[in-house]
């Protein structure tokens, strides 16, 4: 069964001002469409045709690999946003108490979250991820690269590709990934933190 695109669980002008329509039009309607297009034409025929993305992501090399990371990448990504909250917003109380164990505080997180998206060099990704013990860890992944090619679970991630914020913040990497905290939902970040 050839791989779709995951579609938004928000309408496409929810999440103004921190990600415009337009940019979800490319992002997601034309980037991401063309990442699951590209991955069917190259597993067509092969074994990998019939595996989850996941299995893909952790077997395949190449522009296989590429597009299914991507694939993979993004639908983490769109589905961990909701509307823009006011005022704090806050993991639940079991994945809040981690990070705080972690870092120091849910602010020096986000410090070193953003700090290490804003100098990954290049295109790429940010991730929060926990590894078998629950540890909470942050890491950068070039290009299409996922924690769970590390043997980690993957929980937040910012797309630090230019593609995801150029539209609304010109080169400001580091204004677009403060940005983010507003529209997280922390409910879905802290369901793929189950320990």
């Amino acid at each position: 069964m050839p791989f779709t695109l995951q579609p938004l669980p928000y309408a496409p002008d929810a999440l103004q001002p921190v990600i415009s329509a337009e940019t979800l039009a490319l992002h997601h309607g034309k980037h991401l469409q063309a990442y699951v297009n590209n991955l069917n034409t190259a597993v067509a025929g092969t074994h990998f045709e019939a595996l989850p993305l996941e299995e893909i992501v952790l077997k395949a090399e190449g522009g296989m690999l590429n597009n299914a990371g991507q694939i993979l990448n993004h639908n983490l990504y769109f589905a961990q946003f909701h509307a823009p909250k006011q005022g704090k917003n806050l993991p639940s109380s079991n994945l809040l108490r981690a990070i705080e164990q972690t870092f120091g505080s849910f602010e020096a997180f986000q410090k070193e979250f953003v700090q290490k998206g804003t100098t990954l060099f290049g295109s790429g990704w940010v991730w929060l991820s926990a590894d078998k013990e629950g540890k909470l860890v942050i890491t950068q992944e070039p290009n299409a690269a996922n924690p769970i090619q590390k043997g980690l679970r993957p929980l937040l991630t910012f797309d630090v590709w230019e593609h995801a914020y150029y539209v609304d913040f010109q080169n400001r990497r580091a204004d677009h990934l403060a940005a983010l905290w507003q529209i997280i939902d922390w409910d879905v970040i802290a369901s793929r933190y189950d320990y």
